[in-house]
């Protein structure tokens, strides 16, 4: 099959057909591909990465003050993390094959890199990106909350007020291991501090995050790290503390 025809099965898939298709192309490029061909060079999916995150933020945000008006700001925020974090948006691509339609490098392609979560979550925010830029914000928008619907509609809303304890639970009940918190930074005047604190595991650091409290930076913090735990592959993690 040409990649001409491969690109319009995954924009049926997609429910979007691009008017400039060369940005699906580099939506879908690793630059690992890039590196290894000089016609690709410089046109991997990084920036399109960048892009696409940003965009992801402010849709998936909008979607959830609308779902939820009662939240806070700090429970929203740590809600969207949830719906766009790495295992959420691999998970998404993993269901649309998105793996398939890549375009890896040789070393790529041999370890397996068309099923690493790493890999589709970046080429899910690229392909947000090359919507956002081919079609503009409302096209995104409608993309976006079509193949998140599942995950925005699924959101355990009993949960919002105390990630701390939904990840001390998860650690226990997963690593045998209770989570420790420690402030690694302070800012701002005493009237308007941000703390930032780290949640470690086992030695190993598992999220960061800030908050205008101690309290709020903790709970940030804890919930980036049990959605992180919820999608880790535990027989990989070893004793080095760093993640």
């Amino acid at each position: 099959m040409s990649p001409a025809r491969d690109f319009e099965r995954l924009e049926r898939l997609l429910g979007y057909e691009f008017a400039r298709q060369e940005l699906l192309e580099r939506a879908l490029t690793h630059r690992s591909h890039a590196n290894e061909n000089r016609a690709s060079a410089g046109a991997d999916n990084e920036k399109l990465e960048f892009l696409g995150d940003a965009v992801l933020d402010l849709v998936v945000g909008h979607l959830l003050m609308d779902q939820y008006p009662t939240l806070s700001e700090g429970e929203l925020s740590v809600t969207r993390a949830q719906v766009v974090s790495e295992a959420g948006l691999s998970e998404v691509a993993a269901e649309l094959g998105l793996g398939e339609f890549l375009r890896l490098g040789r070393g790529e392609e041999r370890t397996g890199g068309r099923h690493k979560p790493s890999l589709l979550a970046d080429a899910f925010e690229a392909v947000v990106a090359a919507v956002y830029l081919d079609g503009g914000f409302d096209a995104s928008r409608q993309l976006v909350e079509r193949l998140l619907a599942r995950r925005l509609s699924g959101i355990d809303s009993s949960g919002f007020h105390d990630f701390k304890t939904r990840l001390q639970e998860s650690a226990q009940a997963k690593l045998k291991a209770t989570p420790e918190y420690r402030v690694v930074g302070e800012a701002g005047p005493d009237h308007d501090k941000t703390f930032e604190v780290a949640v470690h595991i086992k030695r190993r650091e598992w999220a960061r995050a800030a908050g205008k409290s101690k309290k709020e930076a903790e709970q940030r913090a804890a919930a980036m790290a049990a959605f992180l735990l919820d999608g880790a592959d535990l027989d990989a993690l070893d004793d080095d503390p760093t993640p």
